[in-house]
């Protein structure tokens, strides 16, 4: 029952908005969290068991926290003691924090990891021509686990440095990690981003359904007209590289690359959508990432909720803490305030990048696009006063478009490459087919109708010629800080539901579905 499902659009969605209106105001957020766990259960079943425990987890955690802080606060302290007593008080607290934590890591651990620990351990004890060797595990994987795992951490994270007090309504905790709208694919929300609203209540609203059905049918514009029609393209490419030359490689993986634009923005579109239905706002997970001039920009703009996890619950406490800061001071001392500042944040830095590319997926291709970034972007910070030396020398503007035009040239390299490992097989496939550009590039590829045996048309290349117009031409406008859904508001009734009908007729004509076409899977559902 995926969000782009008929089953979805024209029974599950529908139904659950009737009754959440004729449900009673304190009943409703039960009616959401009831057509939560029915969607989940039409995807995992009895694997359930294991949100509910980590909903259960955090309840009892942040409680027990709680709990903790006022058992200290009510006791009677001795002026003699009280150092020693609160020292021990904090550290109650961090075991009981880590407690926490530890259990919802040890099930993404175990169900998600340990394969593929098992797997290379055993490669080690073959090269090592030990007699025995682990046994092969391979769990079911629940869905949406590493995304409700992440909300679960920042929960108790933001409980325990008292950013939000623990809930003890232990139905608003569990609709906040199980909303329906965002297990699939997030984005990744913060409990005091989404849980109040989730339990308002609120009724239905013109408005508020009429924004959040364009949101929708903008999605399913990405994801039928452009993601859907290129799966195909991208899976024969991919799945047999070694019969493919540079150029077609290329194609692969840019075209991989808006697919998975297509695809991951589009769901969440819908995700975003959904939830505006019920008055909940859901945070934005992109912002025109193409526009960007760095990699780092990129990042801040490509799936905005993991970046900003990442860097509230891993950069920021490995920067904090005494090794680095000590690496810093020394670092500053000895290379000065730049190169040690960069030296002493490297090593933050590279917590980041190594869990960015594990969060993805249990492959050496994952673990190799976390270090690809890593690198790029130190590079990128070490090399930044020499290029601004340098441009400044040669009386280059930066803001001019000639320059900028170069930065996004670059950028886009930097993107597809990485996407290009990131959607091999493996890191050896991907390895090969980066090697395949510069020793098998042939440019009759582009001329003998190569791209046309790929599985799709010359129709198909037409319609998702004219899906990248339409993404662009709406990037454009939002990066001029313009709302189209507010231009629209301002529209006459009848110009505003022709505009909405013309729209919905337009995914139904170059929509990819139906007799020719493989069910393409959400892509980052399988993260």
């Amino acid at each position: 029952m995926a969000y782009n499902s008929l089953l979805y659009l024209f029974i599950f969605l529908p139904v659950v908005l009737l009754a959440y209106q004729l449900a009673p105001k304190n009943f409703r957020y039960k009616v959401l969290l009831s057509a939560s766990y029915v969607f989940f259960l039409s995807f995992s079943g009895k694997l359930l068991v294991y949100l509910l425990f980590s909903t259960l987890s955090i309840h009892h955690i942040g409680l027990w926290l709680t709990s903790c802080k006022k058992d200290f606060l009510s006791a009677s302290h001795a002026p003699e003691n009280k150092k020693a007593e609160k020292a021990a008080y904090e550290a109650k607290r961090r075991r009981i924090l880590w407690l926490g934590i530890g259990l919802q890591l040890s099930i993404l651990l175990i169900l998600k990891y340990s394969g593929f620990l098992f797997e290379n351990f055993n490669l080690v004890l073959k090269a090592i021509s030990f007699p025995r060797l682990l046994p092969a595990m391979k769990f079911a994987l629940p869905i949406g686990i590493s995304f409700y795992t992440l909300q679960a951490i920042s929960y108790l994270i933001d409980v325990y440095y008292e950013k939000i007090e623990a809930d003890d309504n232990l139905g608003r905790l569990a609709l906040y990690l199980a909303f329906f709208p965002t297990l699939l694919e997030g984005p990744i929300c913060r409990y005091s981003q989404t849980a109040e609203a989730l339990c308002q209540g609120k009724p239905l609203e013109y408005k508020n359904v009429t924004y959040g059905l364009q949101r929708m049918i903008w999605g399913l514009f990405k994801k039928l007209v452009i993601a859907d029609r290129l799966n195909l393209l991208v899976e024969t490419i991919f799945d047999t590289p070694n019969h493919y030359g540079g150029i077609i490689v290329i194609a692969g993986a840019v075209l991989y690359t808006f697919q998975l634009y297509a695809d991951f923005s589009g769901c969440i579109d819908m995700t975003i959508g959904t939830g505006e239905m019920f008055g909940v706002t859901i945070p934005e997970n992109f912002r025109q990432p193409f526009f960007s001039k760095t990699a780092s920009e990129f990042w801040r703009r490509w799936h905005i909720t993991l970046g900003a996890w990442l860097k509230d619950y891993i950069f920021y406490p490995i920067s904090l803490t005494k090794f680095v800061k000590n690496l810093g001071k020394r670092s500053r001392a000895k290379f000065g305030k730049h190169f040690g500042q960069i030296l002493s944040s490297s090593v933050a830095l590279f917590g980041v990048w190594i869990l960015n590319g594990l969060w993805h997926g249990t492959g050496w291709n994952y673990i190799f696009f976390g270090m690809y970034y890593f690198v790029l972007i130190l590079i990128g910070n070490l090399l930044e006063p020499a290029v601004e030396r340098i441009t400044s020398s040669l009386r280059i503007d930066r803001t001019n478009s000639l320059y900028r035009g170069f930065q996004t040239v670059k950028l886009l390299i930097i993107v597809f490459t990485g996407e290009l490992f990131f959607r091999a097989n493996n890191l050896t496939a991907g390895m090969n087919m980066f090697r395949s550009i510069f020793t098998g590039f042939h440019w009759s590829a582009v001329t003998d109708g190569s791209l046309l045996k790929l599985g799709l048309t010359l129709p198909d290349f037409i319609a998702v010629f004219f899906g990248f117009i339409a993404v662009y031409t709406v990037g454009v406008i939002h990066e001029r800080g313009i709302s189209i859904r507010e231009r629209i508001a301002g529209w006459n009734v009848f110009a505003r539901w022709s505009f909405l009908y013309v729209a919905i007729l337009l995914v139904i004509v170059l929509g990819a579905y139906g007799d020719g076409y493989l069910p393409a899977k959400l892509i980052y559902a399988g993260f």
